[in-house]
């Protein structure tokens, strides 16, 4: 088992800059998760760190060991790829097999570690398959597999779940989630999919045009985003946001949208009061917007009205499309609520949780981190 350090590392192709200065440390056992829309730098870290990309500047550590001249095959990783990759004319057990085969390995210990794996898995049936005889989430049982074989420091996968349909891919990571806490080693994980993210991670690091925008827990960086980006990021449907000003009217502080007016809870003005008068970006989640009906109980209510453009039923809740003047926003409401496009409703916003952001750099202004 092994830790694994980014220390200032870039990337470079030409002109542009994939990673941009990546500084982290991920503990040994960790199950760190990088994710980021296509294109911002996640996938190529990954690849740097599997010795598959050179980098340009800085170090890269497993354990205590500096590897940015070691060759793949010596860096003791496994990784798991978005393709599977396994030989069409080989196998489950030979698939498996055949790195261990590569490295001289003995024949009784080959058969050990692949059986063991295979029951791990719940392939055993399977091995004498081959892969076009599979389905796709038997196929990537048999990647994960081939790695676990291998008995590596570090796992390595590459959005391993994007070819799966919704159904697997929800009981497929799962499975991944236990395969860590079985196997005790360290796993980083490459996905554009925050709820994977969130469901998986130990943490999660959040990248943007090869910049780490912040690493923390699932929970904190749900509750305590450090920039709109991140805000925007991480929760499903995405947090909404609105352009606002602070206003102070006898002696209460008040989010000024413009078509809404929102007290700040009195517990919060203090901190909030230096801002009073400038424009800010005000942010609150769907789950935090409830309709006056069924409001959650414990909030810190705000009331405002809007018009309901599209409703979608999800059977367990709602999700209301709503306009605010012209702005579009989203509530998930109480399932019971009757309303219909086009109809006014009355909104009840949760501002315990509220989110300002400073429009200039988008960075948070909560001072609650």
């Amino acid at each position: 088992m092994a830790s694994v350090t980014f220390e200032h590392v870039y990337k470079r192709f030409g002109d542009v800059i994939a990673v941009n200065d990546l500084d982290i440390k991920i503990a040994d056992k960790e199950f760190l998760v990088f994710v980021g829309p296509s294109g911002c730098g996640k996938t190529t870290a990954l690849r740097c760190l599997a010795g598959l990309e050179e980098i340009s500047d800085g170090q890269i550590k497993i354990g205590d060991r500096v590897v940015n001249d070691v060759p793949p095959k010596d860096r003791d990783i496994a990784m798991v790829f978005q393709s599977y990759a396994l030989y069409p004319h080989m196998s489950v057990y030979d698939n498996m097999a055949f790195g261990l085969k590569l490295r001289k390995v003995p024949k009784a210990e080959i058969d050990k570690k692949v059986k063991e794996a295979a029951d791990l898995l719940g392939i055993g049936q399977l091995l004498d398959r081959k892969p076009k005889q599979l389905s796709g989430g038997q196929r990537q049982r048999v990647a994960v597999g081939r790695a676990i074989v291998r008995s590596p420091k570090v796992f390595l996968f590459d959005e391993p779940l994007s070819n799966l349909d919704a159904k697997l891919r929800v009981a497929t990571r799962a499975e991944i989630s236990k395969l860590w806490q079985r196997l005790g080693t360290t796993f980083i994980y490459v996905t554009h999919d925050q709820v994977e993210a969130m469901t998986m991670a130990s943490r999660i690091a959040v990248i943007k045009d090869g910049i780490l925008q912040q690493i923390d827990t699932p929970q904190h960086l749900y509750d305590h985003p450090n920039n709109v980006f991140v805000a925007g990021f991480i929760g499903s449907p995405s947090m909404n946001f609105f352009d606002a000003t602070l206003v102070d009217q006898d002696g209460k502080l008040f989010v000024d949208g413009g078509t809404f007016k929102l007290q700040v809870p009195e517990t919060k003005k203090a901190d909030y009061l230096p801002h009073k008068g400038k424009k800010i970006i005000f942010g609150t989640r769907p789950e935090d917007v409830y309709t006056a009906q069924y409001p959650a109980p414990g909030i810190i209510p705000a009331r405002m009205t809007a018009d309901v453009d599209v409703t979608e039923l999800m059977g367990n809740e709602i999700f209301l499309y709503l306009l605010t003047g012209t702005k579009q926003f989203i509530a998930r409401v109480d399932p019971r609520t009757h309303v219909r496009p086009g109809e006014q409703i009355d909104l009840v916003v949760n501002m315990d949780n509220m989110h300002l952001f400073d429009p200039q750099t988008e960075k948070t202004l909560d001072v609650f981190q």
